[in-house]
């Protein structure tokens, strides 16, 4: 039985992820979708059926786990699926100081975040290098450029996903395989509560974009060969603009906001 040339993609259950799911099954990639979130992993299979004729494979698992790429790279040759495209979307927000979160909390953002993707990408990339002819998209976010208080997990996480996404892309591009970083800003998710954050009020503004707008940018930058996309103008402004803010300002208006003091009384 032939292998079948398939997209992986991490965090396929909803949002970005399950948005760059139907890109590339309107593009006729069979997929292999993989999430935590067993009910909507099966949602989105169906979400994806009735829309295009493409063969989807699920797997049920917890990507923070240690290891998780090795049991992913083990169930593809199982079921002899060869991973043409690697998306490692997956993700958590984590807001809140440091200290209160907790070791459970900080391994599972560390893994799922720099861990996971970077197995993955070894795994994957030694097949894509003996085919000479692969693609993978890395999730990062415009918060990598922003070494902020109380995202002080989130935004470095995503540093490391952007630097190592360049340095690899430029050590498998002799191989014929593209690797591309995307860094989407605010995105219109069931990561934001709308009876908090006004969602169609963000996106008329251009704040927040939606999941098929992102997902079909990253991944038309992917086939396009691209090192970097930062989907919309607002978001591109940011990681221009928001590095230069003095730290010591933001340490000021940290300093006087309800967070610090919520932290303070919730570590007693």
């Amino acid at each position: 039985m032939a292998k079948k040339s398939i997209a992986l993609i991490t965090g396929a259950s909803s949002g970005i992820g399950l948005a760059i799911a139907k890109a590339l099954a309107q593009r006729s990639y069979d997929l292999l979708l993989i999430s935590n979130d067993e009910m909507g992993l099966a949602e989105a299979a169906i979400a994806i059926k009735t829309e295009y004729a493409v063969e989807i494979h699920l797997l049920y698992m917890d990507l923070s786990q240690q290891d998780a790429a090795k049991k992913i790279f083990e169930f593809c040759i199982e079921q002899q699926l060869e991973v043409e495209v690697l998306v490692n979307n997956a993700g958590i927000l984590l807001f809140g100081e440091f200290a209160a979160a907790g070791i459970e909390k900080t391994e599972r953002i560390l893994n799922l975040h720099m861990h996971t993707p970077a197995l993955l990408c070894a795994y994957f990339s030694k097949a894509m290098m003996l085919k000479k002819k692969g693609f993978i998209l890395n999730i990062s976010s415009i918060s990598a450029v922003m070494p902020y208080p109380s995202i002080s997990l989130y935004g470095p996480t995503k540093t490391f996903l952007r630097y190592f996404t360049r340095a690899i892309r430029t050590e498998l591009a002799p191989y014929g395989i593209h690797v591309s970083c995307a860094m989407p800003g605010a995105t219109a998710t069931a990561l934001y509560d709308p009876k908090k954050v006004n969602l169609r009020l963000a996106m008329q503004l251009g704040v927040m974009k939606t999941s098929e707008f992102v997902a079909e940018k990253t991944v038309n930058a992917m086939f396009n060969n691209k090192a970097v996309v930062i989907p919309g103008l607002m978001n591109r402004l940011v990681v221009l603009l928001f590095p230069l803010i003095p730290h010591a300002l933001l340490g000021l208006i940290y300093r006087n906001t309800s967070i610090l003091k919520k932290g303070k009384e919730s570590l007693g």
